[in-house]
């Protein structure tokens, strides 16, 4: 898995340019602040950026799919594969019940995931998601074979 955290070595170089970048930020606010209030509210979002910004099943589906590629072959690649799978599976739970549709309209599928989210509990650690590795990727079938039985929300 790839690391998301900044080696030391880094930060002589990242640090300046941060603290450039933020003491740029400041100074191009300009001097003219009466014409904004901090405490003013942000503009409601327009219909079509609450759309866009909604996740979308399809897009979820398709990343899951993907996973089909891909399996515990190696010792080395089971934990980044569970651990995918896992994640994806989230992704689609989270696009399920924002889609404009309703939780209701995929009930079947997210009783599924409340399942395995019963099973797994918060313990998504590696060793946790092998022990429940065949309801993890039975969950992931289920879910697929589903939506085939489903095109219009993923077409």
């Amino acid at each position: 898995m790839l690391s998301t955290t900044v080696p030391y070595r880094a930060l002589p170089v990242l640090l300046p340019a941060l603290l450039a970048g933020a003491l740029l930020t400041g100074c191009s606010a300009g001097h003219d602040t009466a014409s904004t209030s901090p405490s003013a509210p942000a503009p409601a979002p327009t219909s079509a950026q609450t759309i866009d910004s909604t996740p979308k099943v399809r897009d979820a589906l398709a990343v899951l799919q993907a996973t089909y590629n891909d399996g515990c072959t190696t010792p080395d690649n089971c934990e980044y594969f569970l651990t995918r799978v896992h994640d994806n599976l989230e992704d689609l739970d989270a696009s399920m019940k924002a889609d404009p549709q309703g939780k209701s309209h995929f009930a079947t599928p997210l009783a599924w995931m409340d399942t395995l989210h019963g099973t797994l509990g918060k313990d998504v650690s590696f060793p946790n998601l092998e022990k429940h590795q065949k309801l993890l990727l039975g969950t992931r079938d289920k879910i697929n074979t589903w939506m085939k039985s489903h095109p219009e929300d993923y077409r």
